[in-house]
């Protein structure tokens, strides 16, 4: 009846189960057949599920109804999906095809579609589709695809970043400067600004408090009115000298622009003024390894201020500023349409020289 090595529904059968008692045969071969018909349901269960789903595409005549993914215009002649809730990559799939048939139809452009984290099922059958990655964010990826037979003028994703550098100048003509203890700079020596990248939502004058802070524990007033205090010092048993001081955010001096830097993004770095009132500094004891407050004849002394200019100018830009009455950019605040719902936002310029 079976060969001494021969195989049902995936279960092997041996000559000992043919030819062994009657009742154990009788068992084992009822044994065979209720795994047999459970793997059967199965099967069965997952086809009516298959189904069930399917039918959310069929109207009850009988006709194609595919129901389009949800979609809103946005300003440039396109839509934009979100998708929140599961979905079967099958519907998915089906529901995109009708969808983008319906937008070429009506004209549309590009189509974006956001989709969370936990829909990271659906990206295969998108990208299958013709879309590509735009951008990606720890809860999210956009994903963008262009219709019309045309150059696309969709934006690329965000092509810069902004970092920050801190001019601290107290009444002695001294610079806070800090020895960073990660990175290219360290255990050079090199005495550098404190520098930092500017976080999502946070305007350049904040950013650079912040920056400041984090590194050196030196607080700042955000736009406070000029003032300047220098009350004291003190030392830590170790040779650093800190001062009580604080601070307010002066202006932007300058800017610097620099191409293919972090994972290939352009860089904008805004050296900006700050002023001294009174805090303590307190050394962020991961980065930094350092921190005091220095001559500026001795900043600009260092052999890395003497090869690299970046450096040379940052002091060239403290004697004008401190010398030569130097006016560089402040922040006023504006609303304009640009900034959606009118909301506050921040241009800067020379106030001095328009009035």
């Amino acid at each position: 009846m079976f060969s001494r090595a021969s195989f049902v529904n995936g279960y092997k059968v041996t000559s000992s189960f043919i030819y062994g008692n009657r009742n154990i045969r009788k068992t084992r071969l009822r044994f065979i057949t209720a795994r047999f018909v459970l793997d059967l349901q199965v099967v069965v269960s997952q086809f009516y599920i298959k189904c069930g789903l399917m039918a959310q595409l069929i109207t009850e005549n009988g006709v194609e109804n595919v129901q389009l993914l949800p979609a809103i215009n946005d300003h440039y002649g396109g839509v934009v999906v979100e998708l929140k809730e599961h979905m079967d990559p099958t519907i998915f799939l089906t529901r995109l095809k009708s969808s983008m048939s319906q937008w070429t139809l009506q004209g549309k452009k590009g189509v974006w579609i956001k989709l969370p984290i936990h829909l990271v099922n659906l990206v295969e059958s998108a990208v299958k589709e013709g879309f590509h990655y735009h951008h990606a964010e720890p809860d999210y990826l956009m994903l963008v695809n262009w219709i019309p037979e045309t150059k696309c003028t969709l934006p690329e994703n965000a092509s810069h970043r902004v970092g920050v550098g801190a001019i601290v100048l107290n009444d002695k003509r001294e610079i806070l400067v800090v020895q960073e203890k990660n990175g290219i700079l360290r255990g050079t020596g090199i005495w550098k600004i404190p520098t930092g990248i500017v976080e999502e939502g946070e305007d350049i004058s904040v950013g650079v408090n912040r920056e400041v802070k984090e590194e050196t524990g030196v607080r700042f007033n955000h736009m406070v009115y000029y003032c300047l205090k220098w009350q004291g010092r003190r030392s830590n048993g170790l040779g650093n000298i800190f001062y009580l001081i604080d601070t307010e955010f002066v202006e932007v001096l300058a800017f610097r622009q620099w191409h293919k830097a972090f994972f290939q993004k352009s860089d904008l770095f805004f050296v900006c003024m700050m002023r001294p009132l009174s805090f303590d500094i307190q050394i962020q004891e991961l980065e930094i390894e350092a921190a005091q407050w220095m001559p500026l004849e001795e900043f600009a002394a260092q052999p890395s201020a003497q090869k690299e200019s970046l450096m040379r100018y940052i002091y060239e830009l403290c004697i004008a500023k401190v010398d030569k009455d130097y006016s560089g950019f402040s922040p006023q605040p504006v609303t304009s349409f640009f900034s959606g719902n009118h909301k506050t936002s921040y241009i800067y310029f020379n106030k001095r020289d328009l009035k």
